[in-house]
């Protein structure tokens, strides 16, 4: 590949590439003189594909970058109307034709194929705080720099752990914690880390890829978006926990998209840890790890993942019961993917972690069970909003506990456990005995710490409204309930209901139930009468 300055269409089709193969083509195209218009190759599952419409190098927007960073913080962007995103096509078979003709060297570097994405800015993020990042800042900075060094190289020793505030609003889980101070902050449900400088209120999501404007790019998902809100300067350095194992790490590959409403930047990381991706952050909006396109597509990509067990309560007319495995990598919240299911609501806690390759197939044992559906499936990087069973187990109704077994398509065990289905889901019968023994009064204080935590301000306002209207508070309770934040107001709500009794407790939970059904299941809340 040395005289690659007058290579337009290159087909390794059928080539075993390896890891040696890719470096060597990674360098080709960081070449300054590539003029690659278009590359055929046989991917890790032995799929045809064409990728057309390679971008240039990097190379001088990095020369130019380095030199503008020397003198100032600033930004650099880069046109894809101009140097457009590279594009993939699985081919069928060897009949199927090319679109397009060759081009002259010089017409190479300055027409590309033409994508629907055309108008797409990358913005490469260098906005980053350079006193920070300066190896010869002044010595009175230097208790800074140490700060910097020590914030860069903290574990989990250093965390301060919270379990933050949560409400479903239009399908959308939103977090909310308030930083009592500066520090180090580590998020026990999202994983995510948030070095602070001041005391401020965090708000937080998780969103939905747009893909097609990713891969545009050149990159892909690998891990969630998070979209973040905070008072101005009131984050410093932002940890995205990540999947990669210690090759994965140590491959140049894991970057950070940042999308605001100006279009997307990508953040080199200032340190990858065994469990995080570490970076600056200077404005909050939506960030999200990203792997290098073609890197990732050749090769056989292994990450951290983990196996998460959902029962579904059992069916009395066919006595039996649905168990269901999902395969996710190892950064995706267990809390959003239990959100999700609404047809096995119990979550089975159990070792989870394991290793998983990309696009391999996956079988599962469990000798008890009447059926394994689907016999082999393939395991996805799936970084939401969705998350359907990659397994669905059927057993007998009054089967107490199985042994599962995840084995790759080599059939090598990857995961094995003695899972105990009577921890943590009972009988719809029996769940409705035990409640029947429970006041009402009793079951609302049950459930005070997770409905503060839970419910929405919207549900929580309507639930005031019905309370009043229907005579079992008062204008005087009710503007006082207004007065309060949310979760505050959540759990006065519950203690002045819980006092009222039974007949303000039924009206609670039976409009709670009408307003948020899913809040109800996930409290196990049901309606008076059913009970």
């Amino acid at each position: 590949m040395s005289n690659s300055s007058h290579l337009i269409n290159l087909n390794l089709r059928g080539n075993n590439l390896k890891d040696s193969g890719v470096y060597l083509l990674d360098d080709l195209l960081q070449s300054p003189h590539c003029t690659l218009q278009s590359l055929r190759f046989t991917d890790a599952e032995g799929e045809t594909t064409t990728l057309t419409g390679i971008p240039m190098s990097d190379v001088e927007e990095k020369e130019d970058m380095s030199e503008s960073a020397d003198s100032s913080c600033g930004s650099m962007k880069r046109d894809w109307s101009k140097d457009p995103p590279l594009h993939s096509d699985h081919e069928p078979g060897p009949s199927e034709k090319r679109d397009g003709q060759n081009r002259t060297t010089a017409e190479a570097h300055e027409q590309y194929l033409s994508t629907s994405d055309s108008d797409l800015k990358e913005v490469e993020d260098i906005g980053k705080d350079c006193v920070d990042r300066d190896l010869h800042m002044n010595p009175e900075d230097s208790e800074k720099q140490q700060l910097v060094c020590t914030e860069v190289q903290a574990g989990p020793s250093n965390w301060e752990e919270f379990t933050p505030e949560v409400s479903a609003e239009s399908g959308l889980t939103l977090y909310r914690f308030r930083c009592p101070r500066s520090g180090l902050f580590h998020c026990t449900w999202t994983g995510l880390v948030f070095v602070v400088d001041q005391k401020a209120e965090l708000q937080y999501s998780i969103d939905q890829w747009n893909e097609v404007l990713v891969e545009s790019a050149g990159r892909m998902p690998a891990g969630p978006l998070f979209r973040i809100e905070c008072p101005e300067n009131a984050v410093r350095k932002l940890h995205l926990p990540h999947c990669e194992t210690k090759h994965g790490q140590s491959s140049g590959s894991l970057s950070v998209a940042h999308i605001t409403d100006d279009g997307m930047s990508f953040i080199d990381p200032l340190e990858i840890t065994d469990t995080h991706v570490v970076i600056d952050v200077l404005h909050m909006s939506a960030f999200g790890l990203v792997w290098q396109f073609l890197a990732n597509w050749f090769s056989r990509k292994t990450v951290h993942g983990q196996v998460l067990l959902f029962l579904a309560p059992p069916n009395p007319k066919i006595k039996k019961q649905k168990l269901n495995v999902l395969l996710l990598p190892r950064n995706i919240s267990v809390d959003e993917v239990q959100r999700k299911q609404w047809n096995a609501k119990q979550y089975i806690e159990a070792p989870s972690g394991c290793e998983l390759i990309k696009n391999q197939s996956y079988t599962v044992d469990c000798p008890n069970a009447y059926i394994v559906q689907p016999e082999r499936a393939n395991f996805i990087l799936n970084f939401g909003p969705n998350y359907h069973p990659t397994f669905e187990i059927r057993l007998p109704m009054n089967m107490e506990e199985v042994t599962l077994t995840v084995k790759d398509q080599e059939n090598k065990k990857v995961w094995q456990h003695d899972v105990h289905l009577t921890d943590p889901a009972v009988s719809e019968d029996r769940q409705h005995r035990s409640q029947q023994n429970v006041s009402l009064e009793d079951k609302l204080s049950s459930v005070r710490p997770d409905f503060s935590i839970r419910v929405s301000e919207a549900v929580l306002n309507q639930l005031l409204d019905r309370l009043l209207q229907q005579r079992f508070i008062n204008d005087n309770e009710s503007e006082e309930a207004k007065m309060k934040g949310r979760s505050d107001r959540a759990r006065y709500v519950i203690d002045l209901v819980r006092h009222k009794g039974p007949g303000a407790c039924s009206c609670l939970i039976e409009n709670i139930c009408e307003l948020d059904p899913h809040l109800s299941q996930t409290l196990n809340l049901c309606q008076p009468d059913r009970l």
